[in-house]
């Protein structure tokens, strides 16, 4: 047998073995539900990270070049350029005042750390901005899926030492949080 046969003959037995052990991935940045659940939600309705992380980024790079007072009117128009589908830009107080909220305009101006739930998640969800992770995992009701409970990431941006900003995506059913 020649050297390029026994070559070629083992990098496809080496393939077919890591294929068939189980060495494939999903991609990474794609949260999706757990498998074995009886999911409603077709799969194709999530929005990758990346594309929450960009959706975020590029409303803080909007306050930067336009300035605060420009950059709230815009967050809060419901026909404004910060609204993409399921994706639409909030901002808050680090101290828990709502600044803009295109989808609840009636919340802008609204201490909401006294609001039950909402104040719980929210404080959590501030402390991941101070802390720059920005990331956060929480259960909330899903507006264009006829307002049923699903698992939602957050990402949220400190814009200064007053102030941040924010958007998320669904990820499928609500689950309950493990016990810890």
């Amino acid at each position: 047998m020649h050297k390029t046969s026994i070559s070629f003959l083992f990098m496809l037995v080496l393939g077919l073995f890591l294929l068939t052990a189980g060495c494939t991935q999903e991609q990474p940045d794609i949260v999706t539900p757990p498998q074995g659940i009886n999911d409603t939600l077709p799969q194709d309705t999530y929005t990758s990270n990346e594309t929450l992380v960009a959706f975020v980024d590029s409303a803080a790079a909007y306050v930067k070049t336009n300035g605060k007072e420009k950059a709230l009117a815009e967050f809060n128009d419901p026909n404004g350029s910060f609204i993409d589908g399921e994706l639409y830009i909030y901002a808050y107080t680090f101290n828990g005042t709502t600044l803009a909220h295109p989808i609840s305009p009636e919340k802008v101006g609204l201490y909401r750390l006294d609001e039950g739930d909402t104040g719980t998640f929210l404080r959590g969800y501030i402390e991941s901005v101070k802390n720059e992770s920005g990331f956060y995992q929480l259960n909330y009701v899903n507006p264009t899926h006829d307002r049923t409970l699903e698992s939602k990431l957050v990402y949220g941006v400190r814009i200064d030492d007053d102030w941040w900003l924010g958007s998320g995506i669904y990820t499928g059913p609500a689950y309950p949080s493990p016990v810890q």
